[in-house]
């Protein structure tokens, strides 16, 4: 079984979280291959406390092995929790660990959240994470998470990037270059720990139901619709306050003040974290991306019950209701600080339910509760299983298409001329990776 420990003792909240794929022995009387990685995390640990004024067994948290019983997923989770920095250290393996894509997403998540309540970061979004190479990955290798760091392993050296700290560790002329490369790493931890500060997680999170953020056994980044049906400011029902709205029903942001961007974009970059490559859209001006005669993938609608007060709207959902799409997961955001919400509830529920009547079982497809998610948090941890929903309905329909009647061909152009996995049309529709996240850069980027 797997546990943890910090460098030096456990009794402080660690600086950095070293996530890493443990090597398996190739024979059992061999010594224990993960050795390597933890001189490294001591030579690592060593340069952040000569590098910061933190107490003795503070700086660095590694999982190691220990015996049953010892609560090693508490310990994980409170460790992510509390964590500055996370490093993960790269290797062909890495991607391929589930837990480590554990580890991934649920640090990642308190970075979204972070991102969402605080409106200075929208402009330059945190991550926190400063990978590590410890042997090096291609490119075409790294699940979507990864990739979008575009994180320059040269500026801690040229055999660094070529070696990895494995082939610097290993090899004795390249003695003075792994010292070089970690003492960099430090300096790079202490860095963004100090730009991001990033708040405190939840510690007593079910670390077992956390989803992987790099998809089954590592595979390649699959494909998300995510659309929104809700009000813009000039299309609100009267003596609703526009305060959660804007000028696009994509800028709908329904669990404000606490929340400081748009619903979607929040939904986007958890969804993303979950190695998906999103396409955002507005359901009632795109209304083709969840209506098409084929099934366009797997996806989610956020659904604002202030809408359903427009017949357009109402009809929509009739029409994704009749044509039976399971593999569309209907999510409800219910702000419990709204107070025109509360005041409203029953009537905004009873709306929703009968909007939302075909989808009275799983079979129908997912669907959160019509009284809404009550808060920020609460529907961020519903995000993984609706996605989860949305994707097995998918896999278990889509070999049936095209449904009866069509000739049975399924087109590969929807209506409006877009090819499956191509960006939607300029205008409302968002290909988020393509437009948005290529300009991504990991904190603390400058050369040392």
């Amino acid at each position: 079984m797997q546990g943890s420990v910090g460098a030096g003792g456990d009794e402080q909240h660690p600086y950095f979280f070293l996530s890493y794929a443990h090597t398996p022995k190739s024979d059992p009387k061999d010594k224990d291959p993960n050795l390597w990685v933890q001189r490294f995390f001591r030579d690592l640990c060593a340069h952040v406390m000569q590098l910061t004024p933190l107490p003795a067994g503070s700086a660095g948290f590694m999982d190691v092995q220990m015996q049953p019983g010892e609560g090693w997923q508490e310990r994980l989770s409170e460790a992510l929790a509390f964590c500055k920095v996370f490093v993960p250290l790269y290797s062909p393996r890495y991607f391929l660990s589930e837990q480590c894509g554990r580890e991934w997403f649920a640090f990642s998540s308190r970075a979204a959240a972070q991102n969402t309540r605080n409106s200075s970061n929208n402009s330059n979004p945190v991550t926190g994470i400063v990978p590590a190479l410890w042997v090096p990955v291609p490119t075409r290798q790294l699940p979507q998470p990864a990739e979008r760091l575009q994180f320059n392993h040269a500026t801690f050296g040229d055999e660094y990037a070529d070696e990895g700290f494995y082939g610097l560790i290993k090899l004795n002329y390249l003695r003075d270059q792994y010292e070089r490369a970690v003492y960099r790493l430090a300096k790079r931890i202490v860095n963004v720990a100090q730009q991001t500060q990033l708040e405190p997680g939840d510690p007593h999170q079910d670390y077992a139901k956390v989803p992987p953020a790099f998809g089954p056994a590592g595979g390649p980044a699959r494909e998300m619709e995510v659309a929104v049906l809700a009000c813009s400011r000039s299309s609100l029902p009267t003596g609703r306050s526009p305060d959660c709205y804007g000028t696009e029903a994509l800028d709908w942001n329904p669990y404000h003040p606490t929340s400081s961007r748009p619903l979607a974009d929040h939904t986007v970059d958890v969804v993303r974290n979950l190695n998906y490559t999103v396409h955002l859209s507005d359901f009632e001006a795109e209304p083709h991306r969840l209506l098409a005669s084929g099934p366009p993938g797997p996806g989610l609608l956020l659904l604002d019950r202030w809408a359903l007060d427009a017949r357009r709207r109402r009809e929509l959902l009739d029409q994704l209701g009749a044509s039976r799409r399971p593999w569309i997961s209907v999510m409800v955001p219910g702000n419990v600080a709204d107070p025109q919400s509360r005041a409203r509830d029953e009537e905004l529920s009873s709306q929703t339910d009968a909007a939302l009547s075909t989808r009275v079982n799983e079979s129908d497809g997912h669907r959160t509760p019509s009284g809404g998610l009550p808060t920020l948090e609460a529907f961020s941890k519903a995000i993984p299983g609706a996605v989860k929903a949305a994707v097995r309905h998918y896999e278990a329909h889509a070999p049936t298409y095209p449904p009866p009647g069509s000739g049975g061909r399924m087109p590969r152009v929807l209506p409006g001329g877009i090819g499956y996995g191509a960006p939607g049309p300029t205008g409302r529709g968002r290909s988020t990776d393509q437009e948005k996240n290529h300009g991504d850069k990991a904190e603390g980027s400058s050369d040392d």
